[in-house]
């Protein structure tokens, strides 16, 4: 027989846990590495003034921030890794300030930030288009948007991978699609990419679906 819940059923609950305590802690550990905090440097290059960073997590970059960089506004929804990144908030040696939780509603006028930044974000966002509509209202006319991300890998074979492993892949991660196709999607925001560089992180071949990655840059145009 099957039972009815009042409420939501206990494996729901537990997945609730699961994306909120849990997968945060695993982020800050699994992307806080030497190699991929050489990634984050190289993104966040050329960086100044005002940034906007969506999806902050627990702050792993604010370490690599240029030192042009004079205020950092940040989009988080997890109260767990905003937590987590108290102490990299404190010796930031730049005023860091929560503006909101979702990428896809910025608190923020119009043509306000010299620049944004995102790291592994774009892949959760569940409407990924408003967000970086978003990104483009809030820049100023020639402000960047500096990028890293996973996203739709080249070879066919990767790709059927991606498909097959993309539902469980969100239902683990938070909502983490494995397929997205990053440039393609910054583009059609009405932002022009200036540089972008697309290649497998260093792993087993196993690891390619999760580790097509892309290093960018684009611009609102003035």
């Amino acid at each position: 027989m099957r039972r009815a819940y009042a409420v939501e059923p206990p494996y729901s609950r537990d997945m609730g846990l699961w994306t909120e305590q849990v997968v945060p802690r695993l982020t800050d550990v699994a992307l806080g590495n030497d190699q991929i905090g050489r990634l984050r440097t190289a993104a966040s290059a050329g960086l100044h003034g005002r940034v906007l960073e969506l999806g902050f997590g627990s702050g792993l970059n604010l370490g690599h921030l240029p030192r042009e960089v004079t205020a950092v506004d940040v989009v988080e929804p997890s109260e767990v890794a905003w937590a987590r990144s108290e102490a990299r908030r404190r010796s930031a040696g730049v005023p860091v300030q929560r503006i909101g939780l979702d990428g896809a509603r910025l608190e923020a006028a119009n043509a306000s930030y010299d620049a944004t930044l995102a790291t592994f974000t774009l892949c959760t966002i569940p409407d990924v288009a408003a967000a970086l509509a978003e990104v483009r209202r809030v820049l100023r006319p020639g402000g960047a948007f500096h990028f890293l991300e996973h996203g739709l890998a080249p070879d066919p074979g990767v790709v059927r991978w991606q498909q097959r492993l993309d539902p469980l892949q969100q239902r683990l991660a938070a909502g983490c699609h494995l397929d997205r196709d990053v440039p393609a999607l910054v583009r059609a925001a009405g932002l022009e990419i200036v540089e972008v560089r697309q290649e497998y992180l260093p792993g087993p071949r196993i690891s390619r679906p999760w580790t097509y990655a892309y290093l960018g840059r684009a611009v609102r145009p003035a």
